[in-house]
């Protein structure tokens, strides 16, 4: 059987429409699924939305609306979006779902049980953007006397009967777990800054509220919501059959990865590990924190209000160079920077250029030169060897990137050896080859569509559309298009006959876009 693989993107709030960093983290969660699918991997990938909250009950009333009628219609959006961007999800979770309700009171219900939640008064900063407590160093004050927390969004005093998690006396447990696990939290940067918190100390955690209705009553209190952090962490295990342990999907646990923003490290660092602590379920094997997206230098949220829609940039620019940009151009785990003329620039250079250039001039080679046929190329010379070693090379260096979380230096790899074959291909001049050496002619271009082929079986974790479509063009069998069928032992059939084929990315001109 094949060994599984669980990833999740954290689930997204869609309490206003989708912005292009909710995709940027889908698009990257998808790329490390599809690579581990293409792996030989038996995965399994979730998504959604989370639905509950004070903010999107607030949401809904200012918009003369019901909570349950803006929480189906904005998860519609996130899920189309989704599907827009060709995310290979196995499931589209959403907090409302009947299944979700059973496993978050379930978990409640044992972390009572083992008497890690107890009832009090809770008074203290709250976000309701944030959905966050903040203590009181953690806020501040700006020049009109509006306080802050630390995201930079309002804080309110508010005191009311809570239920609380004894999240004090987890903080040595914490620590030893980041000790014994010291690639639990990635990258560094968030490591340390987690474990500064921890042992900064913690207190126990408000875990309900009373003052709204939107969200999964507590057990046994119908008067009191659960909080929506508890609610919405909880979805990881709900998508695998958590609480029934004889569910066949509960087998996918632990988490492989929950890949997700910075700005949540704290819920998912601390306040999910206590939680799973106290449950008695291991532990998720990796939390991956990427960057934020900045459009222009600025940070993109819907409280700036500078957020693209997703889909109008799908429109403007496809898909697959879209996920090219976002995936090759940001490092993973730092922010990055988009502008209309880097997206142009770097889709121009990075995919019509050289790929699909490549591409395009080998393969009507092959069609015009050829009868579209490969039965004339002969021995390889120690120039075409080299390319091709180098060729069988991508599969070992870009898992060991992918392992890493850096699906950025994996398409480098890729390209790379692109760069190399644009040169070889430029350097053999197989146009001159055809009256004098039909042969040597004939080894050029299988060589070069033997590494075409090969990119494009690597490229579907990252372009499923074209390296698909590129594919077809070869006319490879869709059961030899995985990472098994990579390398010496795997070579372009020399009966293949190919279509005439057809360019894979047009260029765009730099206009000016907003």
């Amino acid at each position: 059987m094949n060994k599984k693989f669980y990833i999740t993107s954290a689930i997204s709030y869609p309490n206003g429409a989708p912005h292009i960093g909710h995709a940027y983290e889908f698009v990257c969660a998808d790329a490390i699924a599809r690579f581990k699918r293409l792996d030989g991997f038996d995965v399994r990938f979730q998504i959604g939305t989370d639905v509950h909250g004070q903010k999107m009950w607030q949401t809904a009333r200012h918009l003369g609306i019901s909570v349950r009628q803006l929480s189906d219609q904005n998860s519609d959006v996130f899920q189309k979006m989704a599907d827009i961007f060709s995310i290979s999800y196995d499931r589209f979770i959403r907090t409302s779902d009947l299944d979700h309700h059973t496993a978050s009171q379930s978990i409640w219900n044992t972390l009572m049980k083992n008497g890690d939640i107890y009832k009090n008064v809770y008074s203290g900063w709250y976000s309701v953007l944030d959905e966050s407590y903040y203590e009181e160093h953690e806020t501040y004050r700006d020049n009109n006397g509006i306080r802050f927390g630390l995201q930079d969004t309002p804080v309110e005093w508010i005191e009311e009967e809570s239920y609380f998690f004894r999240l004090s006396s987890y903080g040595d447990k914490l620590l030893r777990f980041y000790e014994e696990n010291p690639d639990f939290i990635a990258p560094k940067i968030r490591r340390n800054e987690i474990i500064s918190f921890v042992k900064g100390g913690l207190k126990d955690l408000s875990i309900s509220r009373t003052t709204f209705d939107w969200g999964i009553k507590v057990p046994g209190d119908q008067a009191h919501i659960m909080y929506v952090w508890l609610d919405a962490l909880t979805n990881y295990i709900t998508g695998v059959g958590y609480p029934y342990s004889d569910s066949p999907l509960w087998s996918y646990w632990p988490a492989d990865v929950h890949i997700i923003g910075k700005d949540i490290i704290r819920f998912h660092a601390v306040y999910w590990p206590a939680f799973l602590m106290s449950a008695g379920i291991e532990l998720p094997k990796k939390i991956y924190a990427h960057g934020h997206l900045l459009k222009n230098s600025q940070k993109i949220s819907k409280s700036s209000r500078n957020g693209v829609d997703p889909i109008e940039m799908i429109d403007l620019y496809g898909v697959d160079p879209l996920r090219y940009f976002l995936l090759r151009n940001i490092r993973f785990g730092s922010d990055g920077n988009y502008t209309h003329e880097e997206i142009v620039n770097q889709t121009n250079a990075g995919l019509s250029n050289n790929f699909g250039n490549l591409a395009q001039r080998s393969l009507s080679m092959v069609f015009k030169s050829l009868d579209g046929k490969f039965s004339e190329s002969g021995l390889p010379n120690l120039q075409d060897t080299i390319l091709l070693e180098l060729s069988d090379t991508m599969l070992s260096k870009c898992r060991e990137q992918v392992d890493l979380y850096q699906p950025n230096v994996a398409l480098d790899v890729i390209w790379s050896v692109l760069d190399e074959t644009n040169r070889y291909f430029n350097e053999q001049a197989p146009w001159n080859l055809k009256k004098k050496d039909k042969e040597r002619m004939g080894t050029v271009l299988y060589v070069t569509s033997e590494v075409v082929r090969q990119v494009a079986i690597l490229s579907q974790a990252f372009l499923p559309d074209s390296a698909t479509r590129c594919l077809d063009q070869l006319n490879i069998p869709r059961n030899e298009r995985s990472f098994a069928h990579l390398g010496i032992k795997s070579r372009l059939s020399r009966d293949t006959i190919i279509e005439k084929p057809k360019g894979l990315f047009p260029r765009f001109l730099a206009t000016v876009y907003d």
